[in-house]
């Protein structure tokens, strides 16, 4: 047998069992959710999330053995093509989708619905590695920094139009992709800034105090640096810039974003202002966790979570179970879990030889990295809640499949990586 052919000797195993341990965890913490200790349900009722999880599970396990025996070339070959798909896909839903929690996000028929967004992920990694990993490609060319922008940009904006931020922003996770393949760090330094600002200017009503630092800054500057008239002008562009981007914050705030959105920003701000009314979710999400202490209530007997305090507890606030139930060791050890599969993606990435293997594996660690940051953020009052869910834990079969193709299409690809090698 040849070793290309010979496929599970080659897969790597430590990054598998990683996976199946998250979801095996995540199953549970769903159970936990539905638990009703009056009526005994056992965890594989299909009236219970959990019954419903694991058919989705079940499912994923065909996906991978397909990943798995699907043509090595097949990937990179049909990238712009799933690319296309997907982006008519999009297109349709606001069209003909059907709503959901709010989000006309959906495409199906009846109770079974897919959520096309989920796979937009997967596909828009493989279409930037396959245009990344072209021949004569130079990252330092402006036409090819716009094509990438654009490759990114059109399922976001797509996205957008169906109401669902949180999914179109992590789309923004490629600009890490893009830094790692030689794009100047400019453009990330600035976007930190502008988030800086923003936030301070959420923060210090009175903006002539923010004006005043800026004029202070500026005249240290000029006084204590090259007298040069270039760049005594290029400062002084610069701070007007600044001063315009505070003043623009309240026009943003109050006309450009819908009123939940406004709320978001105020519970991330100040929960305390409406604990009762926008500042609900977040108050709730930091009780249930800090009620569980250093090691929790035990499994099952989550009061926060038998209550129903925390909304969209199965979901979007999935993390809420762990901290109640298993406390602060139990958080720690999915906070470790997590940061392992990261390292373990990158450790893959670094091996690879092939251009268009590592950068569709450093979109993987990218996309997981923001759901697993922003996630456990928003639940903590870090982040504001933007409603997209953390990797294997949260209940869905859209999101369980899309990240469990977005990780086994890298597995595929890491096992045949001396094949490749070979091929170019």
């Amino acid at each position: 047998m040849r070793r290309e052919d010979n496929i599970s000797g080659t897969l790597d195993w430590p990054t598998i069992g990683l996976y199946f341990l998250l979801v095996l965890m995540g199953w549970l913490n769903i159970y936990a959710v539905v638990y009703d200790e009056g009526t005994h349900q056992f965890i594989f009722s299909l009236s219970l999330n959990s019954g419903r999880q694991l058919i989705f599970i079940l499912a994923s396990f065909i996906l991978i053995s397909g990943i798995v025996i699907l043509d090595l070339r097949f990937y990179e070959a049909f990238a712009y093509v799933l690319y296309g798909i997907i982006i008519v896909l999009l297109f349709l839903v606001p069209i003909i989708g059907k709503e959901v929690g709010g989000n006309k996000a959906w495409l199906g028929v009846g109770s079974f619905g897919v959520q096309p967004s989920e796979f937009a992920k997967f596909i828009t990694a493989l279409a930037v590695a396959k245009y990344i990993g072209s021949v004569g490609f130079r990252m330092d060319s402006m036409r090819n920094q716009m094509m990438l922008f654009g490759l990114i940009g059109l399922p976001m904006a797509l996205i957008l139009l169906q109401k669902d931020t949180g999914t179109a922003l992590v789309f923004t996770s490629f600009i890490f992709v893009f830094f790692r393949e030689g794009m100047s760090p400019f453009l990330m330094i600035v976007g930190l800034c502008a988030a800086v600002l923003f936030i301070l200017t959420l923060l210090i009503p009175n903006q002539l105090y923010l004006h005043g630092a800026i004029l202070v800054i500026l005249i240290l500057l000029i006084a204590f640096g090259k007298k040069k008239v270039k760049r005594i002008l290029l400062l002084t562009f610069g701070a007007i810039i600044i001063m315009g981007v505070i003043e623009s914050v309240d026009y943003v705030i109050t006309d450009v974003l819908k009123p939940h959105q406004q709320n978001r920003i105020k519970a991330l701000i100040n929960p305390d202002a409406d604990p009762l009314g926008f500042g609900w979710n977040v108050t709730q999400s930091k009780i249930a966790i800090g009620s569980g202490g250093f090691a929790g209530k035990g499994f099952l007997r989550g009061t926060q979570t038998k209550f129903d305090f925390v909304p969209e507890q199965s979901t979007d606030f999935i993390f809420c179970t762990i901290g109640e139930e298993h406390g602060w060791i139990g958080s720690l050890l999915v906070i470790g879990l997590f940061v392992t599969l990261l390292l373990r993606i990158i450790y893959l990435a670094e091996r690879q030889k092939n251009r268009f293997t590592r950068v569709y594996a450093y979109s993987v660690v990218s996309i997981f990295f923001f759901h697993f940051a922003i996630n456990i953020g928003m639940t903590i009052g870090l982040f504001p809640v933007i409603g997209i869910p953390l990797p294997f834990f949260s209940y869905g079969g859209s999101s369980l499949w899309g990240f469990t193709i977005l990780l086994f299409i890298l597995l595929k690809l890491d096992a045949h990586r001396g094949q490749v090698l070979q091929r170019i």
